[in-house]
């Protein structure tokens, strides 16, 4: 019971970090309208950024995940800014192959840049840290401070999003682009903005990744699948629902991977299925 106990325990953990890759990708489905295919890849290649920097530089990876922070927001602001929003509007098959090409452009770029081996980012004792609950419950200080931080960053982005007047902005062009731009919101603007701010969690997600778990330049496809299904699995613009599909993710796979080790991956797939098919519109919809 108590190894049972420990392993949903973990499951939930790891949920956090699933949840940190839906952030962004949940404020471009469920509040910019538009899924971004190249999100996971962007994911990887701010975990290559911060190797780069590391190494450059000898600083540790959470210095070197801040001086990412405002490069994130630049990058966002401006690839919204000057690529993505000319196929908004244009329906959902337009922005798909943007960003399908852009999702190929990073691969071959960091194929070409850093080649295929696998890489990780040094935590040092941060990374190996345990605290002893009790009960056969071991919990890392590393997947403890990543659950903590995701909870911190649903908290902020939800305050942006339903308190602040930057939020009413994006959520009033959401809505309906052409009435926000005839009373005198520059809907292309905004929609930079908020995509900066996916550019932000972006890195915080790529940051934590490359420190937790193993990453190349081919993995962005993984991250974007369960991405994906942690957005869906919350609902279309729930942003504490994409942290329970996070959870529900992780704790399926701990508890498939006591199955048997192949079934970890699988048994989230299947568990994503289940509850889409009995609950498409997610567990706890916005829209």
């Amino acid at each position: 019971m108590g190894e049972l106990a420990n392993q949903i325990v973990q499951g939930v953990l790891v949920g956090g970090l699933y949840a940190m890759y839906a952030m962004g990708l949940s404020l471009s489905v469920g509040v910019m309208r538009f899924v971004n295919i190249a999100h996971g890849d962007l994911i990887v290649l701010f975990s290559f950024l911060i190797l780069a920097l590391i190494h450059a530089t000898g600083i540790g990876a959470l210095p070197a995940t801040l001086m990412t922070l405002p490069i994130a927001f630049v990058g966002g602001y401006f690839l919204q800014r000057f690529l993505l929003q000319r196929v908004l509007g244009q329906g959902v098959l337009p922005i798909i192959l943007v960003t399908f090409g852009l999702s190929i452009i990073i691969q071959n770029g960091l194929l070409g840049t850093f080649g295929a081996d696998t890489r990780r980012v040094s935590g040092g004792g941060f990374e190996t840290a345990t605290l002893r609950i009790g009960g056969g419950i071991n919990i890392g200080v590393l997947p403890l401070t990543i659950f903590i931080v995701a909870i911190l960053m649903v908290l902020a982005l939800d305050w942006l999003l339903y308190r602040t007047r930057l939020g009413a902005r994006i959520r009033a062009v959401s809505d309906d682009p052409a009435t926000a731009n005839l009373v005198g919101l520059p809907s292309a603007r905004v929609y930079a903005t908020a995509m900066g701010i996916v550019g932000v969690t972006i890195a915080i997600s790529a940051g934590f990744m490359s420190i937790w778990t193993n990453f190349d330049p081919t993995a962005g496809p993984s991250r974007l699948l369960i991405a994906f299904e942690a957005v869906v699995l919350g609902g279309l613009g729930s942003l504490w629902g994409t942290l329970v599909g996070g959870i529900i993710l992780g704790v399926a796979q701990a508890l498939g991977a006591q199955i048997d080790v192949s079934w970890q991956l699988l048994a989230g797939h299947i568990v994503f299925l289940v509850i889409f098919l009995a609950r498409p519109e997610g567990l706890f919809p916005k829209y």
